[in-house]
């Protein structure tokens, strides 16, 4: 593992940019795995400048998103599909038919979590997965458990993060559930893993990931035995490992 040690949100959101920068420069067909939630927001403004300057270009590359709510149409703007495509999708000159996010409002979620997979599967996987880390340890939506998820899921939320995420909703009780996750094998898989986090309240879960032992329990400590992850955090989120 490589950690790079930043002094605050927007110098972690440059280095993150210039990781995935090289990956889409070096391979112009990448296929990449993107998340959700406020980490990796100033990623996404920093690769939008790259592309309005001609430094970028993602006309040939693919994407796939880590998970999705269930019961949350593509055009809720709470949704996950709707999150990509006003944080990055819309301006860049990506083929919105090459992004690829699980269907939250699929009649079948079991069959749907299998597409997904095949999905991945068909694009000869992962080159670069984009990841955050919550407050108790998730990668995705992949959730402190007795045992590590392999394939896309349907996962049932734990209420602390129902609190989390209750604040981009008019109140908690709008808040899903449910969400449709890659699993930890799926994640795995990738060639390369970018971890960003952000902020003295993630120290903990920091710490829990990456100087604890790999266990179920904290999902994201599963990422010690990736050989090709980096860790890309400031210095309050890396104050406690």
């Amino acid at each position: 593992m490589r950690i790079i040690a930043t002094e605050n949100y927007e110098a972690m959101s440059h280095q993150a940019a210039n990781i995935v920068a090289s990956q889409i420069t070096l391979k112009p067909d990448s296929v990449l795995g993107l998340a959700t939630g406020s980490s990796p927001i100033g990623l996404y403004k920093e690769l939008i400048a790259r592309y309005e300057k001609g430094d970028l270009d993602f006309s040939k590359i693919k994407s796939v998103n880590l998970d999705e709510y269930v019961g949350l149409a593509t055009t809720h703007d709470q949704s996950y599909r709707y999150f990509m495509q006003d944080n990055l999708f819309n301006h860049v000159n990506i083929d919105v038919a090459n992004t690829y996010v699980p269907n939250g409002m699929a009649a079948d979620p079991e069959a749907e979590c299998k597409r997904y997979d095949e999905v991945i599967r068909s694009m000869g996987g992962v080159d670069i997965q984009v990841l955050g880390l919550g407050h108790n340890g998730h990668i995705g939506f992949n959730e402190p458990s007795d045992v590590f998820h392999l394939g896309t899921y349907l996962v049932n939320l734990k209420e602390g993060t129902i609190d989390a995420n209750a604040r981009f909703f008019a109140s908690r009780d709008d808040v899903p559930r449910q969400a449709l996750t890659m699993g930890i094998q799926s994640i795995m898989l990738a060639r390369q893993i970018l971890v960003v986090v952000s902020g003295e309240d993630k120290a903990n879960a920091v710490k829990a990931c990456f100087g604890g032992p790999v266990t179920p329990s904290v999902p994201g400590s599963v990422l010690q035995l990736h050989p090709n992850v980096i860790l890309v955090a400031d210095k309050a989120a890396l104050s406690k490992l």
